[in-house]
């Protein structure tokens, strides 16, 4: 559990024992009363495990394909190699149709 979810672990559990009102807990987490509600009924469940991000170790559904990944990579080890990666992305839009930013070949590279 990470430290925002041992904080808001703590303001739910006071809201559920009427210590703080939702208005006032969806101050202090920056959230709305009713995204708070929501997290209290989540509370009220499952307990602690309800508050917890059920995204936690699942890929992004934005992720790029891995074959897509080394398929680029292979481009710019065969033809790009000592280019930088912002004329490597202005090569690689131009002749080999890539559609990622600038900062997603900067990482891969």
């Amino acid at each position: 559990m990470s430290a925002q979810e041992r904080e808001r672990l703590m303001v739910i559990k006071a809201v559920g024992e009427k210590r703080l009102k939702q208005r006032q807990a969806g101050e202090r987490l920056g959230l709305s009363v009713r995204q708070i509600k929501r997290l209290v009924k989540a509370h009220r469940q499952a307990g602690a495990k309800g508050l917890v991000s059920r995204h936690r170790g699942r890929p992004s559904h934005r992720r790029i394909a891995q074959t897509e990944h080394d398929r680029i990579l292979g481009l710019i080890r065969r033809h790009y190699s000592d280019f930088g990666p912002t004329l490597a992305a202005e090569y690689l839009r131009d002749q080999h149709g890539f559609r990622h930013s600038i900062e997603t070949l900067r990482q891969w590279m």
